[in-house]
């Protein structure tokens, strides 16, 4: 069992043929995951062969690749300039999950696929401009890379996709149910509180670490949803507690004003609500690990 990413996961991906397509899908496939189908319009009918033996066919539209092959995961790497449109028409084919790793992306053309998918309700959106999810040794769709960390019962939600590679090997000693790296854009598809609630209800997850960075409220929200609704232990980590006030940093969500939005409220929201919170990817790893031992016993 794992969240949004199992081993029924049949995965497209638009933008195979490019540079970044095509190193991702080598690397996708070599992860296990069933990947059935490659979406360019330019390239239609035409087949790509990967190191593997593993040949996979190229579709004009997505709709055709789901209606050939049943694909129920998109992965789109195009350039930001097209992401709108690669994800509407993805949508319209009722994709069920669409991982968006272009970075870039204009923030209204997020705003508007994601309001265009929650219209439709049938398309979960993870990203963009993040490194997508993966359920160790049974399925990864996106740019995570597949041999850092075995499967287990932790699931791991974060904003970074850096802290996301460090935890999942932090923990390769327990190993991840999932893996959710939900991107730093001011707007993203699934959220904490979504991937959250997903592992609550996950029979084979134990517990969770939520990874933030100072910026907006969305760790502040979590943790009131985590009060209300979460049963299962939850470790937190928040980046950025050197941050100079009102400056920008990597992500585009990440900015500070004031107190809102710094690392030190969004760790006082989360221990109020009973959520341990390390000083350093280290020590967050060390308190699941702890946790992890005494739930063994």
């Amino acid at each position: 069992m794992a969240i949004f990413l199992n081993a029924d996961s049949k995965v497209i991906v638009q933008g195979m043929t490019g540079s970044e397509g095509m190193k991702h899908t080598q690397r996708m496939l070599t992860s296990g995951t069933a990947i059935v189908g490659g979406v360019n319009p330019r390239k239609a009918d035409t087949t790509v062969d990967f190191d593997g033996g593993t040949s996979v066919a190229v579709y004009g539209t997505v709709q055709g690749a789901v209606q050939a092959t049943g694909a129920n995961v998109s992965v789109v790497f195009v350039p930001p300039a097209f992401t709108k449109a690669a994800v509407i028409e993805a949508v319209d084919a009722q994709v069920p999950l669409v991982v968006v790793i272009t970075e870039g992306v204009a923030v209204k053309d997020t705003a508007e696929f994601f309001t265009y998918a929650q219209s439709a309700g049938t398309t979960r959106i993870i990203g963009p401009n993040c490194p997508g999810v993966i359920s160790p040794g049974v399925s990864n769709a996106g740019i995570i890379p597949a041999d850092i960390s075995g499967g287990g019962r932790v699931g791991l939600v974060s904003k970074s996709g850096t802290l996301t590679y460090q935890m999942m090997y932090e923990l390769r000693d327990f190993g991840l149910s999932t893996a959710v790296g939900i991107g730093g854009d001011p707007i993203i598809g699934t959220t904490h509180i979504d991937c959250l609630a997903a592992f609550q209800e996950d029979p084979d997850t134990d517990a969770m670490i939520m990874i933030g960075e100072i910026g907006g409220d969305a760790e502040e929200r979590a943790a009131a949803y985590i009060q209300e609704h979460v049963t299962k232990p939850v470790v937190g980590y928040v980046a950025g507690f050197t941050a100079p006030e009102g400056r920008t940093m990597g992500h585009a969500g990440a900015i500070v004003s004031g107190s809102s939005g710094t690392a030190q409220a969004k760790k006082e929201a989360l221990e109020s609500v009973g959520v341990k919170v390390g000083k350093t990817p280290s020590e967050t790893a060390e308190i699941m690990r702890q946790i992890m031992r005494g739930l063994a016993t």
